[in-house]
């Protein structure tokens, strides 16, 4: 019996074109957070001079990247849903088949491989649902940001219009009294529950891509597919059996 391994086509060129921009974007938005949170550098310009608008560069630069994981989160949204390619969806439902394989995807880890049976050929339920979570935890990003954002507006105007701060108060308000639960800060919710809450929540994601990384290169040592290969042109390469 030969063994011949066949390309499979896993991510298309948007999808990643989309994780790149993400990656890209996240190193800025936990680099300039970091700085707006607590400024820990100083620009100096001519004669020894500190720059005074560092501060304003740092929070424009996250607000940009923001901008872009609201405009990829919508994208990715639809995708999980409407994509030609595949849908993630399917692999989300509780069904019995995707139940078997999310565990036997996590009994493939815990066990260094000694134990597979499951397609690795496709994006499996565990990997999918891993990704779910990550979503998740950017959208409550995008929403608590938005939130400290519009707490800023405090005379309920902006440069383009009252409707801007209230249409963003009526959708993101609701995060204070969900930072003070889960902190339990106690029976006054306050502004700043939510930015502890945006805080907390960075750290979840760097750990979450932490494990991520260290993930996709256990998957190329141990299954020899060329996993880690898939960002990149958006193939994987997996064994055959052949007479």
């Amino acid at each position: 019996m030969k063994t011949e391994h066949k390309q499979v086509k896993r991510m298309t060129g948007a999808m990643r074109t989309i994780h790149w921009v993400n990656a890209i974007s996240m190193v800025v938005a936990v680099i300039t957070g970091l700085y707006i949170g607590h400024p820990y550098y100083q620009t100096l310009i001519a004669d020894g001079a500190v720059d005074k608008y560092v501060m304003a560069w740092n929070r424009w630069g996250h607000f940009i990247v923001a901008i872009i994981f609201d405009v990829t989160s919508i994208i990715v949204a639809y995708l999980y849903f409407f994509s030609r390619f595949e849908k993630p969806y399917k692999k989300l439902i509780p069904t019995p088949k995707n139940v078997v394989e999310f565990f036997e995807v996590f009994l493939n880890l815990v066990t260094l491989n000694r134990r597979k049976k499951f397609d690795s050929s496709h994006s499996d339920s565990f990997n999918i649902v891993y990704f779910t979570i990550f979503h998740l935890l950017l959208v409550w990003m995008l929403f608590s940001g938005l939130q400290m954002y519009v707490h800023g507006l405090e005379s309920g105007l902006s440069s383009i219009g009252s409707w801007w701060p209230a249409m963003l108060h009526l959708v993101t308000d609701w995060t204070i009294p969900v930072s003070a639960w889960v902190i339990g800060s106690g029976p006054t919710p306050s502004i700043m529950d939510v930015r502890i809450m945006h805080h907390y929540t960075m750290w979840w994601i760097i750990a979450w891509v932490v494990i991520h990384i260290y993930y996709q290169v256990w998957r190329t040592i141990f299954w020899k597919e060329g996993d880690i290969a898939i960002v990149v042109g958006g193939s994987k390469f997996v064994k055959e059996n052949k007479a």
